[in-house]
């Protein structure tokens, strides 16, 4: 592989490698499987009992001392066990082989929105109950939001660009974004990207309860994660970690890699407006998908297919699909897979992007899950009750967070 490339093979990248960790499923067969199904995860949640909500989207199938044995996964907080497994299901989807590969043309950008809760919650509680000599020396390391990156550069030899964008439930996409900008300037020839989060804690789950966000059916849990539903109210949280492997177009081919899909556009933009609410007019959104859509010299009548960010809230969704039908109008199929994986912050524009790229490659949207009676003020085509069969050569994944930072890729057929 060579820094050397003509504009037009540089502007052209390739997704060759997927992977997946998530409630649905430990790699992308199961979760696709489980997707197409529309069959919820989410579940009364023993770590969160006595909680004003109890129940989340948890991987509950994930062993980790299984996968890193006992000392390593003790030394490493969840979402970065997450991240590390999903990345090397991409890695080796991609057909590269780490130990081949010029590790400083290599980078590794993932998105993370709240870093090693769990083991922060726990020393916290160890200083309060033990005092701060009891306070364990990988505190830090195993909290902080940069390490994931860190430790995925350690387990794959890649020694160039590492850094994690943190821009709440957007981090995902805005990761994928910037992996993409690495490669199109030259400065890598490959980027593992993606996202991770594994924060359901009972501090975190609080937090979110206060506000108002999550959903209150802790009778039927299974039911609480409804996007686009009139009887939405809030979503469900939920962990785990989406990854892809990235190359420009021309050095896949050159090497017979299968490309999975084309990631052709990114655009990116701020509300300015709430802490927590989207802006009322979606105008930052819309900014983010025109941006995206010019980005890749796609018109909004040629897109066929949405995954919505579609969290289930009631602001949220009603706010997104006014905002597809004002630039895309009625013609592209909607999903939000978020009412089977539930919402898992900094890593669900991973998921939702591997899962779009799924979409283009099988010609197949997944149901919403969850979707009884679509509220009457959302009018955009969404998925519902059984997977929709239809060609696809653009897509979008949308990405909006906290603090009104948006996302939105735009992946085209290979």
């Amino acid at each position: 592989m060579s820094p050397g490339h003509d504009d037009a093979g540089a502007r052209d990248i390739a997704v060759t490698g997927l992977g997946l960790l998530t409630p649905a499923g430990n790699g992308v067969a199961e979760n696709w499987a489980r997707v197409l199904d529309a069959e919820p995860t989410a579940a009364t949640d023993p770590g969160l009992a006595g909680l004003l909500v109890d129940f989340s989207c948890r991987a509950a199938d994930f062993d980790p001392v299984a996968h890193f044995g006992r000392r390593r996964a003790w030394r490493l907080d969840r979402y970065v066990q997450l991240a590390l497994i999903a990345a090397a299901e991409a890695v080796h989807d991609s057909g590269l082989d780490p130990a081949d590969w010029d590790g400083a043309r290599v980078g590794v950008v993932l998105g993370n929105a709240l870093g090693g809760t769990a083991t922060f919650e726990q020393q916290v509680r160890t200083l309060d109950r033990q005092g701060a000599a009891a306070v364990s020396p990988m505190l830090v390391p195993m909290s902080a939001v940069n390490m994931v990156s860190g430790y995925a550069a350690m387990e794959f030899g890649a020694l160039g660009p590492n850094l994690v964008t943190a821009t709440a439930c957007a981090s995902a996409s805005t990761a994928i974004g910037t992996a993409r900008d690495l490669l199109r300037s030259g400065t890598c020839d490959v980027v593992i990207t993606g996202g991770t989060e594994a924060s359901l804690t009972p501090a975190v789950l609080s937090g979110f309860a206060r506000m108002g966000a999550l959903s209150r059916r802790c009778d039927d849990p299974a039911a609480a994660s409804r996007p686009f539903d009139t009887d939405r109210d809030g979503f469900v949280a939920a962990e785990g970690a989406g990854m892809l492997v990235l190359e420009r177009s021309a050095d896949a081919r050159a090497r017979g890699a299968r490309v999975r899909a084309r990631l052709s556009g990114y655009g990116a933009s701020a509300d300015a407006h709430h802490a927590t609410a989207p802006d009322p007019e979606g105008r930052g959104a819309e900014r983010a998908i025109r941006t995206a859509l010019r980005d890749a010299g796609v018109a909004p009548d040629e897109v066929d297919h949405v995954n919505a960010h579609g969290t289930s809230t009631p602001l949220n969704d009603l706010t997104e699909a006014r905002v597809l039908k004002r630039v895309l109008g009625t013609r592209p199929v909607v999903t939000s897979s978020k009412g089977v994986t539930g919402h898992s912050l900094g890593a669900a524009g991973a998921i939702e992007a591997v899962l779009t790229v799924l979409a283009l490659e099988q010609g197949t949207v997944p149901p919403t899950a969850n979707l009884d009676s679509v509220d009457p003020a959302i009018e955009v085509d969404i998925v519902a009750k059984a997977p929709r069969a239809l060609p696809i050569g653009v897509a979008l994944s949308n990405s909006f967070g906290f603090g009104g930072q948006n996302a939105v890729l735009v992946f085209t057929a290979a």
